[in-house]
């Protein structure tokens, strides 16, 4: 059971100024986003990692980019970017480029509010299918990961809110009309480790903090799951 570490982009243009940038291409990071996707990375460089996956929505592979450099800097084995698909942003269909404050008017919010598995985006995809085709990927490339590399690897994906959002519930056990509940902040770094009993939510929406607990322990390999810990366990370190 490999580690996954889920990266969302740092702050775009399209975000300062509230337009649902979707797939639009060209949506770039601005000055703060190249800032928080250095500091993401610079919390990730304690770490080596695996394999670096990423959406192919350009502000994704900007920070995907931050986070190759940091691993270089920090001495680690350089791992080149890899662009996955079916990480890409939801397609948001007549939705994209829209500002926020006109798609509030629209009777379409209120279900992604508080049915989102009832969503579909008019001319895009319904959220169930942006779940299913995040999920599917995540998992898989966890596996292949665990499998090629065992169960110290660590590896990064990122991608976009509403993609590691709906990772996040499928790992907890939440129902899509649940995922709402959850909050994932640009540049932000969640930790999920998928055993074969369970998924394991270790940490969620986090942009700060040490994540050295997370890097493989020379001559220690990770215990075979036995389950959750009754009363919670000593932790990792």
């Amino acid at each position: 059971m490999a580690t996954l570490l889920l990266v969302r982009h740092g702050r775009t243009t399209a975000n300062a100024s509230g337009i649902l940038a979707g797939r639009t291409p060209g949506v770039r990071l601005d000055e703060r986003g190249l800032e928080q996707a250095a500091r993401a990375a610079e919390r990730i460089a304690a770490v080596p990692l695996t394999a670096l996956v990423t959406s192919p929505q350009e502000r994704c592979r900007q920070t995907a980019k931050a986070l190759g450099d940091s691993q270089r800097d920090a001495g680690h084995p350089v791992v080149k970017a890899a662009t996955e698909k079916a990480l890409a942003e939801c397609d948001y269909g007549e939705w994209q480029g829209r500002p926020i404050k006109e798609l509030l008017k629209e009777p379409l919010w209120k279900t992604v509010q508080h049915q989102p598995s009832a969503a579909v985006f008019p001319g895009g995809e319904s959220m169930v299918a942006m779940q299913h085709r995040a999920v599917a990927a995540v998992r898989r490339l966890d596996a292949a990961i665990t499998a090629e590399h065992g169960p110290e690897a660590v590896w990064v994906a990122v991608s976009h809110g509403d993609i590691i959002k709906s990772v996040i519930a499928d790992a907890l056990g939440m129902h899509l009309d649940l995922f709402q509940r959850i909050s994932v902040d640009p540049a932000s770094v969640s930790v999920i480790r998928y055993a074969p009993d369970r998924p394991y939510v270790l940490a969620s929406n986090t942009d700060a903090g040490d994540l050295s607990w997370l890097a493989p322990k020379p001559g220690r390999r990770r215990a075979k799951p036995q389950g959750a810990v009754v009363g919670g366990g000593s932790g990792p370190h």
